[in-house]
């Protein structure tokens, strides 16, 4: 059997790797990318965090063998467990809470903390308007989201994956429905299976096979600043307001983003220009006064493969198209949940059935049936 990757970023590179180190697996595999510098991927630009606070059960289940994944890589991965904290005034906190309950249930370790619990871990916050706060004591946090690139890479490469350098341009099918062959820059490029992991670019191409997938490219902007309040044992903290933040590096060094001003599809790979001055600024301020004085330092920006059905994650084949998987549209949680969908997908190209996770909930079919999976907890 032979099985074509479109795209190399961190969940094409997944499938790679988990299918080509299956004992049981015989087959040729290649993986085809635009850009090997990955200079514009979502995997390279992503602030790289991980959680449990989800609000369906496959995410949560996903990032629990992320974070294995994680934890085994060990300096590759530099993964930092500080926490997911999220903050909720009295007229989220019924739904935060019982979220957490939720949560919890699943293995999740996520505790509930009061006000004054609040105040007592993180003494720098100002909780005024704050009822509540989830946070993850374990299991969540940051890590090198590069490093865990390269190390699906390399594994992928080791394991006799091919990698090639060229852009898709069109997709072919039979009479049949079925996936022929991929027109690229290197040619008709034809396999038994296909694998569209495109990220942002993934919709367009599947229109070309006359598939309509609801994935957009959306900018999501990172800033990152230094303050004198170094914030101690600050966690990645996610505001009311729509903020977000989390220390990057040395004391005083942080990134931050939050809700943009502007979520037009499409936009320019520019960081957007008023949104840390006008909205994220203010908020930051508020949140820790001593963050009034901060400086601010670069900032870069990469797309959010933003699904709009349910804001969760496309995961194997239509019906109408059996031989083309799809792994893409994952609306911001992509990198900490390639490690389960590659593996998941692996079992399917290798055996016909998921084996260790049953990602079916994630198929496409579900846009054909209008049955959202929905995921409320996007940041």
């Amino acid at each position: 059997m032979s099985v074509l990757i479109l795209g190399g970023g961190a969940l094409g590179c997944a499938v790679a790797a988990y299918l080509a180190e299956r004992p049981d697996w015989r087959g040729r595999i290649r993986v085809l990318e635009r850009d090997p510098s990955y200079a514009q991927a979502s995997s390279a630009l992503s602030a790289a965090s991980i959680r449990q606070q989800f609000s369906t059960p496959l995410n949560i289940a996903l990032s629990q063998f992320g974070l294995q994944v994680l934890r085994a890589a060990g300096p590759a991965a530099a993964l930092v467990e500080r926490g997911y904290l999220y903050l909720a005034g009295p007229a989220q906190a019924p739904a935060l809470a019982a979220l957490q309950a939720e949560q919890q249930r699943l293995g999740a370790a996520v505790r509930l903390l009061d006000r004054a619990a609040l105040r007592a871990r993180w003494p720098w916050l100002q909780l005024d308007d704050i009822e509540l706060g989830t946070w993850g004591e374990q299991g969540e946090g940051w890590f090198d989201g590069w490093g865990l690139l390269m190390s699906l890479r390399e594994r992928a490469r080791a394991a006799g994956v091919e990698f090639l350098k060229g852009d898709a341009h069109s997709l072919e099918r039979h009479a049949d429905g079925s996936l022929a062959a991929v027109h690229s820059s290197l040619g008709a490029l034809k396999a038994e299976h296909f694998v569209l992991a495109c990220g942002a670019w993934s919709a367009p191409l599947a229109a070309t096979a006359r598939l309509d997938i609801p994935v957009s490219a959306r900018r999501r902007s990172v800033y990152a600043f230094h303050s004198p309040e170094t914030a101690p044992l600050a966690p990645l903290l996610i505001d009311p307001s729509g903020l977000w933040f989390r220390p990057e590096g040395a004391a005083g060094q942080f990134i931050c983003g939050g809700t943009p001003l502007d979520d037009t599809p499409g936009l320019p790979l520019d960081p957007e220009a008023d949104l840390f001055e006008e909205r994220l600024w203010p908020a930051l301020a508020a949140r820790v006064p001593g963050f009034e004085s901060l400086r601010p330092g670069r900032a870069w920006a990469g797309y959010y493969e933003m699904n709009d059905f349910d804001h969760n994650g496309l995961v194997g084949a239509f019906d109408e198209c059996p031989n083309l998987l799809m792994a893409c549209g994952f609306s911001g949680h992509g990198l900490q949940h390639a490690p389960g969908v590659g593996r998941g997908l692996a079992e399917w190209l290798a055996t016909g059935a998921y084996q260790s996770l049953d990602l079916s909930p994630l198929s496409p079919e579900r846009l054909r049936r209008g049955e959202p999976y929905l995921e409320t907890n996007v940041i």
